[in-house]
């Protein structure tokens, strides 16, 4: 087994072979963007990754190793009653009914004539009260000029 290179190893090593920093990527990078795409929805949990991080954090002095392992042990346990509730959401779902039958398309013409229709004649009721107010409107102006005279 391999041993782990420390972070003053890393960077010199990474330094003294040009190119090499765009090959290699952390393990804690990848963790990182892992648990981003996690976040957003856009990609799945991995419990490796929080390992990763936690162990990065602890390795650091970010957190204490103890609150890391507390940690760990409430993602498991949240991560366990997770998976026992789906399990338990598919397993007790509900036979799925039959889909109902579509409308035909002659009913779907059917309702469609009739909303026209409807339409139509709403534009006819509004015609007829518009003339009527134009009607009025000039007996109005006959009536003036009648009584000016």
């Amino acid at each position: 087994m391999a041993a782990e290179l420390g972070g003053s190893q890393l960077s010199s090593l990474l330094e003294t072979v040009p190119g090499l920093a765009s090959v290699l990527r952390s393990p804690v990078a990848d963790a990182i963007v892992n648990m981003i795409r996690a976040a957003s929805g856009s990609g799945e949990f991995r419990m490796q990754d929080a390992k990763e991080l936690i162990q990065f954090a602890t390795r650091r002095g970010l957190i204490p190793s103890a609150e890391g392992a507390a940690l760990l042990e409430e993602v498991e346990a949240s991560l366990s009653r997770s998976r026992s509730k789906t399990r338990a959401i598919k397993s007790s779902s509900a036979p799925k009914r039959p889909a109902k039958p579509k409308a035909s398309k002659p009913v779907a013409k059917a309702k469609a004539a009739k909303t026209t229709s409807k339409h139509k004649a709403a534009k006819q009721v509004a015609k007829k009260k518009a003339t009527k107010k134009a009607a009025k409107k000039t007996k109005a102006k006959v009536a003036k000029k009648k009584k000016k005279r």
